[in-house]
């Protein structure tokens, strides 16, 4: 009788060591509470291995038994969500697909010995049948709008149809170009019509993968167009002029921002300012822009020169009236917003360092001296007012770093506000802080004094800051007369559609009761509002059947993460131990904001899912072995260790990241990402779909892998044109999109040489329509770092296109 091979004991090893990890790791999940399966199928896999390894036949009887455990299992906990099965099925797929391939070597006979690779066989085929059929089910929401090619156009017409001239291209901060040259009909034959490059790159010491050099290099510009030329700033606080046409530089302007101390480098945009005729002075066409140092700065449009007439010889300092401001406590990276003579701006006051920052007032400067004309001081009576050179605007009060909108015609700038310092331990917040902390606030732009104020959060625990102005749009009443609406997009994922002149909710809003019990010196809000008249772009809560992975052991983790972790669904409070936050300040929809085409009343937002851990910790023992040193405010901030937000001035000290896996995966399920329009008149989704996929995201931190279409992370917003067109970077993939506003189909795109987290504009010279997006990367997304600003356009004779579909 011919020998018996050699066992397949590598295999063996290897089914033993997946059943020992599986075991350990069932067993505490089991004694926390959670699934059984992870055991069992830990015990199954190890007697699995152990029989392979000694070359029994009836490894394959028994795996046949895991694998078929297995799909039914994961059937009953996900159904036929397709990515939810991929991280339960794969790897024990792969695995059932291996011991086949050594079956040969499985020879001590067993009664049925005939029957077991078939049998396993057969159960790996139903396991891809199964996954074919998942993979078929429609993913998102499917439906279609009519886009009336005759309705009566209904856009703000205060800036040309060719220019761009705010960050949203108008004050109202829609982000609709009413150009439509591109369409549906002829996207498909769009080209790179010309590159441009800034000069202002990644510098030694910064960081585009992450946190820890302590500074994040971004590229988050929306360009705007005025005339013949394209403005743009840079992560350095650059301000680039590009002809608009070719994109050849004109002028640069380096104001040298000291940013040694700024932990997050980035310029969302520039504004523009003409002088009225007959003024005198040297620059009657200006870019005013932020400077990261927390200045301003005015230029002349047409040479780049500094305007002497501006400030102290063409900046001015926005520590004046702060008081005492440590290095990198104050910073701007958010453009002002020029309207009525006004320039009006705040800055970002350092996120988590301490209750006695500096102020988080906004004011507003003559565009051409640069003097101050109003503060608005939420600490201050009267809250508007003019202070004197010896004045101190009040501190730590609550900040508005983002994008700011207006109404001009009714005379109301609407500001995004922030929560007071530190973000999440509230026990010391004043009155005035608690009213405006995470709110809407409408403001006069002449004057400053304050119209309404809307709050999205009560007693914000979570930095759940309103990030950007909201979108400003005209809706039908009932009556069949104009509801003059704002629709304010929040990082929670609520919509709220207002009354802009009023404040008052135009769908309904209900306060609901959330989870409590905040840490001792703290409390919680018992309610918060929700936006329940209008669709919710808020994530489900998490559950332990909802974990994910790139295979069952790491996905293991994360459940036995999440029963060990503090977590009552949304809103619950920061504990003294991790504490899942989802939504978290990364945001559902961040500082791009949503686009809206005011024409057919349809509202675009692109999302973003991913959970954080925050956990809190008494101070004095971190003071105690020198991971934050006492500090009362004097001087600079002294260096904090063990990656702490130092909450000075509160009982605590904090920790905050992602959550993530020891593989650097994502413990929520897929869509990580999607993009969604919404009916404003009917209030309905119209269509929601996954945006982007995995090409540049992968474990550990890499950025291969396959383009799975998952939807990804995204920064950066979207823009919608009158040709039915929504165009979009942001995701992590590095694409810019452009996606048919009727269905959401992707029916255009092109790779960028970099991260296109901005959003993306349009414009038209020489009667050549252009769509441009600045391509930079992204230190929170890890991608790809340049200084391309990348212009797309149809070629000559190809622009007459139009679709036939309504």
């Amino acid at each position: 009788m011919a020998p018996y091979p050699r066992p397949p004991r590598l295999t063996g090893g290897v089914f033993i060591l997946i059943g020992l990890a599986l075991i350990v790791g069932g067993a505490w999940l089991l004694a926390l509470g959670g699934t059984w399966y992870y055991l069992a199928a830990g015990v199954l896999t190890l007697l699995t291995g152990g029989l392979a390894f000694t070359g029994r036949r009836a490894a394959l009887w028994l795996y046949a038994l895991t694998l078929l455990g297995t799909l039914m299992w994961s059937v009953a906990e996900v159904g036929l969500d397709i990515w939810q099965l991929e991280v339960r099925l794969v790897m024990p797929l792969v695995l059932a697909i291996w011991l086949l391939l050594v079956s040969r070597k499985l020879r001590v006979p067993l009664t049925g010995a005939r029957a077991a690779g078939p049998a396993l066989g057969l159960i790996a085929l139903a396991v891809i049948v199964v996954g074919a059929v998942a993979a078929m089910q429609p993913r998102g929401i499917h439906g279609s709008v009519t886009l009336d090619a005759n309705a009566q156009p209904d856009q703000d017409t205060s800036v040309p149809n060719d220019d761009w001239l705010f960050y949203g291209r108008t004050p109202k901060g829609d982000r609709y170009s009413p150009l439509d040259q591109i369409n549906t009909g002829n996207v498909k034959s769009l080209k790179l019509a010309w590159t441009a490059r800034t000069g202002d790159t990644m510098r030694p010491g910064e960081d585009v993968g992450g946190t820890d050099a302590g500074h994040e290099f971004n590229f988050e510009d929306t360009p705007i167009k005025v005339g013949d030329t394209l403005y743009v700033c840079t992560g350095h606080s650059w301000v680039v002029a590009f002809d608009a046409a070719t994109g050849q530089k004109k002028w640069s302007f380096d104001p040298k921002a000291d940013t040694s101390a700024d932990v997050y480098l980035a310029c969302r945009g520039v504004a523009y300012y003409k002088a009225p005729e007959g003024t005198q002075t040297d620059c009657p066409e200006r870019i005013i822009a932020p400077v990261l140092d927390a200045r301003i700065m005015a230029l002349n449009a047409k040479t780049g020169q500094l305007c002497q007439d501006f400030g102290d010889h063409g900046f001015v300092s926005m520590k004046e009236y702060l008081g005492h401001v440590p290095a990198g406590f104050h910073f701007i990276t958010s453009p002002p917003l020029v309207v009525k003579d006004r320039v009006i701006l705040g800055g970002w006051i350092f996120d988590n360092q301490a209750t006695f920052e500096p102020s988080g007032a906004v004011r507003a400067f003559d565009p051409l001296d640069g003097k101050l004309v109003w503060a608005w001081d939420v600490g201050h009576d009267p809250q508007n007012w003019t202070p004197g050179p010896h004045d101190t605007l009040t501190r730590g009060t609550p900040n508005a770093w983002g994008v700011y909108t207006a109404d001009v015609d009714r005379g109301m700038v609407y500001l995004p506000e922030g929560n007071a310092t530190p973000d999440y331990f509230g026990g010391h917040r004043r009155p005035f802080d608690e009213k405006y902390s995470s709110s809407t606030v409408a403001l006069d732009i002449e004057t400053g004094a304050p119209r309404w104020v809307f709050q999205n959060v009560h007693h914000d625990l979570w930095d759940f800051d309103v990030p950007t102005g909201p979108s400003l749009v005209d809706l039908p009443d009932p009556k069949g007369g104009t509801i003059p609406a704002l629709v304010q997009t929040t990082k929670r994922g609520e919509l709220f559609l207002l009354n802009r002149e009023t404040g008052q909710p135009v769908a309904n809003v209900e306060e609901k009761p959330v989870p409590q019990g905040a840490v001792p010196g703290d409390h919680t809000s018992p309610t918060q509002p929700f936006s329940t008249g209008m669709p919710s772009l808020a994530p489900k809560d998490l559950t332990e059947a909802a974990m994910w992975g790139a295979t069952p052991i790491d996905q293991m983790v994360c459940r036995i993460q999440f029963r060990r972790a503090y977590y009552k669904g949304q809103f619950t409070p920061p504990q003294l131990k991790n504490t899942i936050v989802y939504p978290a300040f990364d945001g559902v929809i961040d500082w791009h904001g949503a686009s809206i085409d005011p024409t057919h009343k349809i509202l675009i937002a692109n999302a973003n899912y991913i959970p954080f851990m925050i956990s809190l910790a008494p101070r004095e023992p971190y003071v105690k072995n020198g991971d934050v040193q006492p500090w009362s405010g004097d001087g600079n901030e002294p260096k904090v260790g063990g990656g702490l937000s130092p909450q000075y001035g509160t009982p605590y000290v904090g920790k905050v990241h992602p959550w993530l896996n020891p593989l650097g995966v994502p413990c929520n399920p897929p869509p990580w990402g999607t993009l969604t329009a919404i009916d404003l008149t009917t209030r309905k989704i119209v269509w929601q779909h996954p945006i982007g996929t995995t090409r540049d995201t992968g474990p550990f931190g890499t950025h291969t892998n396959l383009p799975f279409p998952t939807g990804i992370f995204n920064i950066g917003g979207n823009m919608v044109t009158k040709g039915g067109l929504v165009f979009i970077g942001a995701t992590a993939d590095d694409y810019l999109r452009a996606i048919d506003e009727r269905d959401g189909t992707v029916v255009w795109q092109a790779r960028l040489p970099a991260g296109g987290q901005a959003n993306p504009m349009s414009y038209a010279i020489n009667g050549k329509q252009y769509v441009v997006i600045a391509a930079g990367g992204h230190a929170g997304l890890g991608t790809r770092s340049g200084d391309y600003v990348m212009a797309y356009a149809l070629p000559d004779g190809d622009t007459a296109g139009k679709d036939s579909k309504p």
